[in-house]
């Protein structure tokens, strides 16, 4: 079998495998009944959403001829690195300093990451957001 889109070979293997681990956790939990569900009920369903979602796109990868059939290129672990960086930073940041400064910082450091990165946006998005947030 060939594999005719490697973008959604991947993301429909990422996402099979994603809904599984959460359809699987979700059964340490209680599910109750479609009347009264229990905690399990909601992240069981998505879950299995997810993953059925993601066969669907595998099975479009191995079966339709795609445009965009390239490979998938080199894995890009700095923005990566930056983005749970940043979420770290915002985790350490909260409980000693507050949301006023920790969700700037997790604005401005999570923007990093971009190659579009522009500080004005930065700013106004952090602005805006910490605003709303509060």
């Amino acid at each position: 079998m060939k594999i005719k889109s490697q973008r959604d070979f991947w993301s429909g293997l990422l996402f099979i495998v994603v809904g599984a681990a959460f359809a699987w956790g979700a059964t340490e939990y209680s599910f109750g009944s479609s009347a009264k569900p229990g905690p399990g009920y909601f992240p069981f369903g998505l879950g299995v959403l997810l993953s059925v979602l993601g066969a669907l796109v595998l099975f479009g990868a191995l079966t339709i001829e795609a445009r965009d059939g390239d490979p998938v290129g080199p894995f890009a672990w700095r923005p990566l690195l930056v983005v749970v960086g940043s979420i770290v930073l915002f985790g350490a940041l909260l409980p000693r300093l507050g949301l006023v400064v920790a969700l700037p910082a997790l604005i401005i450091v999570a923007a990093l990451a971009s190659d579009e990165f522009h500080w004005k946006d930065a700013l106004i998005s952090s602005v805006v957001l910490t605003l709303a947030a509060t």
